[in-house]
């Protein structure tokens, strides 16, 4: 398997799992196991993203462009109603 897959499988994967983390976590009465959770969460967020620039600085990932700033107000504004 070519690497650039290996690595988009591997950033598919990671932000599954962070999904699955933030689940946990807000169902979590226990506030170490909540703490717990919290902080693998953190650590593979990190990993995440750093996977993330790797695959980007090799040309194995492209991000969604950057939103122009009415379309940022937009969003704000829809929120916060």
């Amino acid at each position: 398997m070519e690497e650039k897959y290996m690595v988009n499988d591997i950033l598919e994967s990671t932000k599954a799992q962070l999904t699955t983390f933030q689940g946990v976590i807000s169902e979590a009465e226990n506030m170490q196991l909540r703490q717990t959770i919290q902080q693998i969460r953190n650590n593979n967020e990190a990993f995440q993203y750093e996977l993330f620039k790797v695959a980007e600085l090799k040309g194995y990932y492209t991000p969604a462009s950057m939103a122009e700033t009415k379309q940022i107000q937009q969003v704000k504004d829809d929120v916060s109603k």
